[in-house]
């Protein structure tokens, strides 16, 4: 398993070798990325701040408990701290499994609990403003 919380630009491609194993036929790769409209406002950039201690170590408890869940053979999970463009990539979570489903599934339930649990802080900085964002899921539909 391999956790990082930088300021340095993520690379998604070091993520998947991090976790390719021979077993795993399906490597899952997701990226966050910084979208230009939020809330039907015109994002300028967005800034991350963390605690990259405690981040980490929670990254590592939703990967163990992903890993019970799902015949999961790796993770790595980067996640991006400062400014960041519209564009550029603020997380990347890579799953390797025996089969796809299995990856699909523990990726997909990884991002949504990273939303919610990892002390990592988003502030939005648009056209007239300013705010922190929460962490949520989004509604079906």
């Amino acid at each position: 398993m391999h956790f990082q919380v930088t300021p340095e630009p993520l690379d998604p491609l070091r993520a998947a070798a991090l976790v390719r194993r021979d077993e795993a036929g399906a490597v899952v790769l997701f990226l966050g990325v910084v979208r230009d409209r939020n809330l039907g406002r015109r994002v300028l950039y967005l800034e991350y701040d963390a605690y990259p201690e405690m981040a980490e170590q929670v990254m590592r408890q939703l990967a163990e408990e992903a890993m019970r869940r799902w015949p999961v053979s790796d993770v790595a999970v980067l996640h991006r701290t400062g400014r960041l463009e519209v564009g550029e990539t603020s997380l990347v979570v890579a799953v390797s499994s025996p089969h796809r489903a299995e990856a699909f599934a523990a990726a997909h339930w990884l991002v949504d609990r990273l939303k919610e649990r990892v002390p990592i802080w988003k502030k939005e900085v648009f056209e007239g403003g300013e705010e922190w964002i929460e962490g949520e899921l989004p509604t079906p539909g």
